[in-house]
């Protein structure tokens, strides 16, 4: 990992990042991480990405592993999984620093076809590899891109199917290829998902999710949850309770106006489900939060 892409990073994210740290590039599924202090354990249920970690520690936990990344790895997630995240290592002088790219489902098809190569078998959607340097210095220059505005919508797209050609090609290629195998069921399930997370509020049945993935009911059940660790009733509430604890912490929301709003009909069960995924309740997670971000500041 070249200091050249760490400096072009923290320029973008020093200059353009939301209170939370957050950057996002003009560039579809592109985004710039900044924090100054370790994090508190963040919950979420991630897209498939690859983050290159640039500066600082970071510990993801998905089920019973937990994967540590540091200055120069990738951290790659190949499937729509929930994670448990925390910033470990961060200061004011030297801030964890990353940079995150959704992968692209058409573009790993695409390339994958034209490449010629097959799709292995994959046991864990998270993987921790060093950045190959061919990666890095096609991140590098998308992030030079953002210093001319006016060429990003012209020149961005190929830049994106190069960073993906080259981690295609490189350590993380054959846990990639899977995304993009037509007849895969990472494709098929990821279809199903796509409504799920676009309509996580309302109702879902079971039928309808099945369908889009051109599955039986039965089938659907065991592809999604060999794909996401979730059956698809849990991979819903699990989006539910994120939503509805973003809703408390950044907008400041009521627990009760946040759960009616996320789709839950029981003020009691989204208290019950909402400890047993976060560890405490409503009211106890605000104030810890609130406590925490107090004393680091």
């Amino acid at each position: 990992m070249t200091d050249t892409l760490l400096n072009a990073v923290r320029h973008y994210v020093e200059s353009h990042a939301d209170t939370s740290g957050v950057a996002q590039t003009p560039v579809p599924g592109l985004t710039t991480i900044r924090s100054t202090t370790p994090s508190g354990l963040v919950h979420a249920i991630s897209r498939p990405l690859v983050c290159l970690v640039l500066q600082g520690s970071k510990q993801v936990t998905m089920g019973v592993q937990s994967f540590n990344f540091d200055a120069g790895d990738s951290l790659l997630i190949t499937g729509d999984v929930p994670t448990i995240s925390q910033v470990t290592r961060a200061t004011v002088s030297s801030p964890y620093l990353s940079l995150v790219l959704d992968l692209d489902t058409t573009i790993i098809t695409e390339l994958s076809v034209q490449m010629r190569t097959a799709p292995l078998a994959q046991n864990s959607q998270v993987l921790a590899e060093q950045t190959d340097a061919e990666v890095a210095d096609a991140a590098l220059r998308l992030m030079r891109l953002l210093d001319h505005p006016e060429a990003v919508p012209v020149l961005h797209a190929q830049l994106v199917r190069e960073l993906h050609y080259w981690l295609l090609a490189g350590r993380h290629g054959a846990a990639i290829r899977r995304l993009g195998w037509q007849d895969g069921h990472a494709l098929r399930v990821g279809r199903a998902v796509a409504i799920l997370r676009a309509e996580f509020m309302q109702p879902l049945p079971i039928n309808r999710l099945a369908a889009a993935a051109g599955m039986s009911a039965s089938s659907f059940h065991h592809h999604f949850r060999a794909q996401t660790s979730l059956s698809p009733l849990q991979f819903q509430k699990q989006l539910r309770l994120i939503e509805a604890r973003r809703l408390m912490m950044a907008e400041g929301m009521s627990a009760i106006t946040a759960a009616f709003t996320v789709g839950y009909e029981s003020a009691p069960q989204f208290t019950r489900e909402y400890g047993r995924m976060f560890g405490l309740s409503p009211a106890k997670d605000i104030d810890t939060t609130k406590n925490r971000e107090e004393n680091s500041n």
